[in-house]
């Protein structure tokens, strides 16, 4: 009869439904994983790199702990967090004994720096001198030294922080006087496009400043360590020299907060 609602489910079938979903959820995200870590292997060996240069760094914004779990599992080691309040609960949740790393690979503002500092093993996203110093503070009270990239605004993009390529030498001579920063490289978001070789300029740009740099002379600052490459891009930024692609659509899927 039009209008006329369907029998509801028995509590037992609802439950069971519920798990099979969970199941089936859990199946897609490890395959995801499997798919992105092979993926990446093929792209560092088509250029003749080792595969075990570049880590996944699974981005779990949104994502929730039974969700990372079953990424963990297929292989992910680091999991990159945009936000504080998010991932505090997160890692709670999952605990020192899965041997993962966090990363925090959002934009921090300096109120958060206390609360960053000592959870996460590096900081991608310092796009100030006034951040880096205020991120050496905190560590320095902490007693630890904290690892850290600075983030490239290779573009020149008004919309998006970081320091303009042209910065950068005078930006590291003042980040070398931070006892407690470890600066491992530099870490870029290019322009977004649908069209994955057209950030290859970009992140080529970015691996030969960080080549440049390196042979102006650094003294303790490193250039070893190049975080760049999304779900749409990963690949061409492996080819280009990435050490770290921060991979979350691929895996997860689309997700809208």
């Amino acid at each position: 009869m039009s209008g006329e609602r369907a029998p509801a489910q028995p509590r037992h079938n609802v439950h069971r439904a519920t798990a099979m979903t969970d199941s089936l959820e859990s199946s897609v995200i490890a395959r995801n994983v499997r798919t992105v870590l092979d993926r990446i292997r093929q792209a560092a060996l088509r250029v003749g790199r080792q595969p075990d240069s570049v880590r996944l760094v699974a981005v779990t914004k949104s994502v929730s702990s039974d969700h990372i779990r079953p990424a963990i599992e297929a292989g992910v080691k680091i999991l990159g967090e945009n936000r504080l309040q998010e991932a505090i609960p997160k890692m709670a949740a999952i605990g020192p004994g899965d041997e993962v790393r966090w990363h925090f690979i959002g934009r921090l503002q300096r109120r958060k720096v206390k609360a960053v500092v000592g959870k996460f093993q590096l900081i991608h996203s310092v796009d100030s001198v006034e951040l880096a110093v205020e991120i050496n503070r905190r560590a320095e009270e902490a007693g630890l030294i904290q690892e850290v990239l600075l983030e490239v605004n290779i573009a020149g993009e008004s919309s998006k922080g970081g320091f303009a390529p042209g910065e950068l030498p005078e930006a590291l001579a003042a980040v070398e006087a931070l006892p407690n920063l470890s600066v491992k490289g530099l870490m870029v978001v290019p322009p977004l496009t649908t069209d994955p070789e057209r950030t290859r300029p970009h992140f080529r740009a970015v691996r030969d400043l960080a080549r440049s740099l390196v042979g102006r002379g650094l003294g303790r600052i490193g250039m070893e360590e190049l975080s760049m490459g999304m779900s749409h891009d990963y690949e061409v930024a492996v080819e280009e020299g990435a050490t770290l692609v921060r991979v979350g659509t691929a895996i997860f899927g689309a997700r809208h907060a």
